[in-house]
């Protein structure tokens, strides 16, 4: 028994005397080192993080420390999620996701803009960004926000950024169930329709008024009133 304990005592001594200069590293004489959370990796402290590449700041590029970032010549700068997930878009001018690579409705300079919503300069955001079915960008958050308000169509050219067909339907029972004044028989107006493009004149109804070319309600009037946004769109939301 004192064999082995003074065998247990000899141990934990030689770890006691273990030099502090042989540990560590140039930052600090320490018998422990630290893995990063952003990396995952490895190192002494964080100076010896900090000190292991990466740079960029718009642009010296270098690398690794990696978030997958990866430099895009393109755009001359460097962006994260990693090479392999993105293609450069020669005509929008910016990287997408490969997911809209066959996809994506081009716009020249897409990013080159401020989001719509919040103003923060697109093309070397951080946050998110989805590309809407007209070709325009916008950070997803915002698109979100849109939505809690009952916002469906792009800020920029307001169109229809996803499907309202089943909208559209229950607008068409809407008109049907509500009959205007016999006053208001004759009256027409004039339309521009957000979603094609096109001008036609039709019937006049308080709550919207269709496109006869594409069956939209994503409509305003241009002649023969106020001009104004279809009303009823909110109010089916």
């Amino acid at each position: 028994m004192e064999i082995s304990f003074q065998l247990k005592m000899s141990s934990e001594e030689s770890l006691m005397e273990l030099g502090y200069g042989d540990f560590g590293c140039s930052h600090y004489r320490r018998r422990c080192k630290i893995r990063t959370p952003c990396c995952d990796e490895i190192f002494g402290c964080r100076h010896c993080h900090n000190e292991s590449k990466v740079i960029c700041s718009l642009c010296a590029t270098e690398q690794d420390v990696s978030k997958n970032q990866y430099h895009c010549n393109e755009c001359g700068i460097c962006r994260t999620g990693g090479g392999e997930n993105f293609f450069h878009c020669s005509k929008c001018g910016c990287c997408y996701s490969n997911l809209l690579k066959d996809s994506h409705k081009c716009v020249e300079r897409a990013m080159h803009h401020n989001c719509p919503v919040c103003f923060e300069f697109l093309f070397d955001t951080t946050r998110d960004i989805t590309v809407l079915r007209c070709g325009h960008t916008i950070h997803l958050e915002c698109v979100k926000e849109m939505e809690r308000h009952f916002r469906y169509s792009c800020p920029i050219c307001l169109k229809s950024y996803c499907d309202m067909s089943q909208v559209w339907e229950k607008l068409d029972q809407e008109v049907a169930s509500t009959p205007m004044p016999q006053m208001y028989d004759n009256k027409m107006v004039w339309i521009l329709c957000n979603d094609c493009g096109e001008s036609s004149e039709v019937n006049f109804h308080v709550l919207a008024h269709k496109c006869p070319n594409c069956n939209s309600y994503n409509t305003r009037k241009t002649r023969g009133g106020p001009a104004s946004y279809s009303p009823g769109i909110s109010q089916m939301m």
